[in-house]
C-alpha cells in the first residue's frame, strides 16, 4: 500500500495545481481586473456625445467644440447597438447624458471607444472591420458647419 500512496503524488499535485488556476481566474473575474495592455500611442482622438432626435436620428457632437459631427439617420446598426448599451449601462448606475464618450485611434491599429464616467472600454476591432470603420470615421469628420463654408 505505501508504494501506491507515492505513485499518486504527482497527481495529487496536478490536481492541486489545476485547482489553484481554477480559483485564481474566478477570483480575478469577481474582483474585476480587465486590465487592458496599451500596445501603442494615440494618434487620433475625439470627445464625442451622442443624442437621439425627435425624428429617430442620433446627433453626434463633437464635446469640445459643441459643434455637429454628424447625423446618423436610417439603421446605423453597430453605432446604435453600442451606444444604446452604454447608454443603457450609464442609466443603471445613475450617470446621465452629458459625460462625452472618449474615442482614440492607436498607432497599433486599434480603435477603442471608453467612457470614463463609468470605465468601461471597447475594443471596436474585436467586431470587424466594417464596424470599425464606421466610428473612425467619426474621428476624421470635420464638424458640418466647416463642411458648409468649405462648399462655399
Amino acid at each position: 500500500m505505501p508504494e501506491t500512496s507515492i505513485h499518486r503524488w504527482p497527481q495529487r499535485i496536478v490536481f492541486a495545481m489545476i485547482g489553484l488556476a481554477f480559483m485564481g481566474a474566478v477570483a480575478g473575474r469577481i474582483a474585476g481586473s480587465t486590465q487592458v495592455e496599451e500596445t501603442g500611442s494615440v494618434v487620433a482622438s475625439r470627445d464625442l456625445r451622442f443624442a437621439d432626435r425627435a425624428d429617430g436620428a442620433v446627433v453626434v457632437t463633437d464635446a469640445q467644440t459643441e459643434q455637429t459631427v454628424d447625423v446618423l439617420q436610417g439603421e446605423q446598426g453597430f453605432i446604435r447597438s453600442t451606444m444604446r448599451g452604454l447608454a443603457r449601462a450609464r442609466r443603471l448606475d445613475g450617470i446621465g447624458a452629458a459625460p462625452p464618450f472618449h474615442l482614440a485611434a492607436w498607432s497599433d491599429g486599434r480603435l477603442t471607444l471608453d467612457d470614463p464616467s463609468d470605465g468601461r472600454h471597447l475594443e471596436l476591432q474585436a467586431f470587424g472591420s466594417l464596424n470599425v470603420a464606421v466610428f473612425a470615421r467619426l474621428l476624421h469628420l470635420q464638424p458640418r458647419i466647416e463642411q458648409a463654408e468649405q462648399r462655399l
